[in-house]
């Protein structure tokens, strides 16, 4: 068996984005944000916005249009030849597999702060079992974990504003400095490819796709928003950027530990999702000879792809042993910046100037990004060239 069973509507796949994008990044993307924008948050915000809502658009397009699972690894190979299809999808592999760390090392890191590493890799693997018993049980999981993210973050909105006010004048604008904080903050915007990734699961996924992006997109966005401003009048941004745990700061009193219980909830939500994601665009790759061919096997009985969710729990569970958070973050920033850029560049003719806007927004962001992630980004990208053009 080699076909993925359509178990999914439209509510399902919103909640696979809200998912991914409700996790790891609102805990922990705000602060280094802040360290690089200043008072001028809410500008950089607003830019990831833009260059998402680019992706979505073209995304959406692309994915009703080839509804097969892979996402633009798949638009890349069918519209710009199968280079490019290799290169979007190595980037996105790469990047989300630091995403997955990222997502695992946050939860840990708020949920028993002394064992970050050894119970981050537990995790992992813990959710990766979850995966191999169908996509159908993940979502709801996912679903319940939505939800409780959801109250968390609203209680810290009412409780920052309600709160007495730290926030200043944006001061001093640095264009660079709001170009990087906006690549930071798209880690947290950069769950709805989840919805694309699963494209042969959804039922109807020409009308499926189109519409539970735009309706998980914008409702992240609200929140973000709200819980942004909120962050600023709570702690004022020199504040935000010193925090290490800035949501749970903002919180007044008892509501403290209950912000780190949804930041671990949070956290698993992303990671299951973000599983998903990366075992399909694997599967995608390991059917057209890219990675290993026993990576394309589908289960008869579950209809998931066991091997390529178990390749890459083991993956990731390794790597979360030797990372470093914030260099996961920017690193995955960047992989998935270069994905998206693909994808654009892929839709160019399916919707002309949308398409532009955001190949351009995806590079300047990529390359805004701090110099360490922005030349490691760029090796591991050249490695994976270098792989295909001698395979």
């Amino acid at each position: 068996m080699t076909e993925l069973s359509r178990r999914l509507d439209t509510r399902d796949a919103v909640v696979v984005g809200l998912g991914a994008m409700l996790g790891a990044g609102v805990f922990a993307s705000f602060a280094p944000a802040a360290h690089a924008a200043g008072g001028w948050l809410p500008l950089s915000l607003a830019l990831a916005a833009a260059v998402a809502w680019c992706n979505a658009t073209s995304s959406a397009r692309l994915a009703a249009r080839y509804p097969a699972s892979g996402g633009t690894y798949v638009y890349g190979r069918e519209r710009l030849g199968r280079f490019w299809g290799y290169l979007a999808g190595w980037s996105f592999v790469v990047g989300k597999t630091a995403s997955c760390a990222a997502m695992a090392l946050t939860f840990a890191t708020y949920a028993v702060p002394g064992f970050a590493r050894p119970v981050a890799v537990a995790a992992v693997l813990g959710l990766t079992v979850l995966n191999l018993f169908g996509v159908q049980r993940s979502v709801q999981a996912t679903r319940v974990i939505v939800v409780v993210v959801l109250a968390v973050l609203a209680a810290v909105v009412v409780s920052a504003f309600a709160g007495p006010s730290s926030i200043t004048a944006g001061g001093e604008l640095h264009p660079f400095g709001v170009l990087q904080g906006a690549g930071l903050l798209f880690f947290a915007f950069a769950g709805y490819a989840r919805i694309a990734t699963l494209g042969e699961e959804v039922r109807d996924p020409a009308r499926t796709i189109p519409r539970a992006v735009t309706i998980s997109l914008t409702v992240v966005l609200v929140v973000y928003a709200l819980v942004a401003l909120a962050l600023l009048t709570a702690l004022g941004p020199a504040g935000l950027a010193a925090s290490t745990s800035p949501l749970a700061d903002a919180s007044a009193g008892w509501l403290a530990p209950v912000v780190r219980v949804g930041a671990a909830v949070a956290s698993l939500g992303a990671l299951l999702a973000l599983i998903l994601g990366v075992s399909r665009t694997g599967l995608a790759m390991a059917r057209d000879g890219f990675l290993p061919r026993a990576l394309a096997v589908v289960d008869t009985r579950s209809g998931v792809p066991r091997r390529a969710e178990l390749a890459v729990g083991l993956l990731v569970a390794a790597l979360v042993a030797t990372v470093d958070l914030r260099g996961a973050i920017g690193f995955s920033s960047f992989g998935v910046l270069l994905y998206y850029a693909i994808a654009n560049a892929a839709a160019f003719r399916l919707v002309r100037f949308v398409p532009l806007a955001g190949l351009a927004g995806c590079l300047l962001l990529a390359f805004a990004l701090p110099w360490p992630s922005v030349v490691a980004g760029a090796a591991v990208v050249a490695v994976g060239a270098l792989l295909y053009l001698f395979s």
